[in-house]
């Protein structure tokens, strides 16, 4: 593989071993040599064919693994998941981080269907034409004040989605429980103002401001499972992250 990507290793560079591994790995899926779901030689192989050490090959494919470009699979090996992902991140529900702090989350569902995937969401989920999704609409309360208004489309080909279900349960749940593993997720966050459909469902004045998400997750296969956006009110919820050196 090493020989087909074109790596080489400059050793009078003084960019460390190990990264200028990642860059060439990291360039060859942003240039389609390695397209998703494409296996990698094991390290041991890699490392003799690039004349570096193992350690050293092993540490530029944990680069690449916390970067979200390369998944490890029991018995597969190591493959590219997905270009346009560039980060790993942990995966959870609203629900779920809600109940977890010992709060009382419920839900109220505004609207749900079964139906055609429009083009938009076909991209979005890389679903073939004709295919189906479920889509709704949930309100999210915590101890009776609302805090979040969340719109998703998730594919139907997992597990069924119920209406029922949704009301009493966080989604993430009921697709891990339809054995979906959850691996990444491409994320944005961003602001907005309350427009008078989101005002009075958040209890909050119109042009009052929002935090926005827009999330496409991924599991394991490599198969894009559910896309959404959701706006929380700015007075309520945060979004915490740590940021390291590199």
């Amino acid at each position: 593989m090493a020989s087909q990507l074109n790596l080489s290793i400059d050793r009078s560079s003084p960019v460390p071993l190990y990264h200028q591994v990642v860059q060439g790995i990291e360039a060859a899926i942003h240039n389609g040599t390695l397209a998703p779901g494409s296996r990698l030689d094991n390290e041991i192989d890699l490392a003799a064919k690039l004349n570096l050490s193992r350690p050293t090959m092993r540490k530029a494919m944990d680069e690449l693994v916390r970067a979200g470009l390369l998944v490890r699979k029991r018995g597969v090996g190591t493959q590219v998941v997905a270009s346009q992902v560039r980060r790993s991140l942990e995966l959870s529900s609203l629900f779920d981080d809600l109940a977890s702090r010992g709060s009382k989350p419920t839900t109220e569902v505004l609207s749900f269907a079964h139906r055609e995937a429009d083009a938009s969401t076909r991209e979005a989920l890389n679903l073939p034409a004709g295919a189906s999704v479920y889509h709704f609409v949930r309100l999210r309360k915590v101890d009776g004040k609302p805090l979040a208004l969340m719109e998703n489309w998730v594919r139907d080909d997992i597990t069924e989605i119920t209406e029922s279900a949704l009301r009493t349960r966080g989604m993430y749940d009921i697709l891990r429980s339809g054995g979906v593993n959850f691996r990444l997720a491409n994320q944005r966050i961003g602001a907005v103002v309350a427009n008078e459909y989101q005002a009075p469902l958040l209890e909050t004045p119109v042009g009052a401001a929002l935090v926005t998400m827009e999330r496409t997750a991924v599991d394991d296969t490599g198969r894009m499972v559910e896309t959404g956006h959701h706006v929380y009110r700015a007075d309520s919820y945060s979004f915490e992250m740590t940021l390291v050196q590199r």
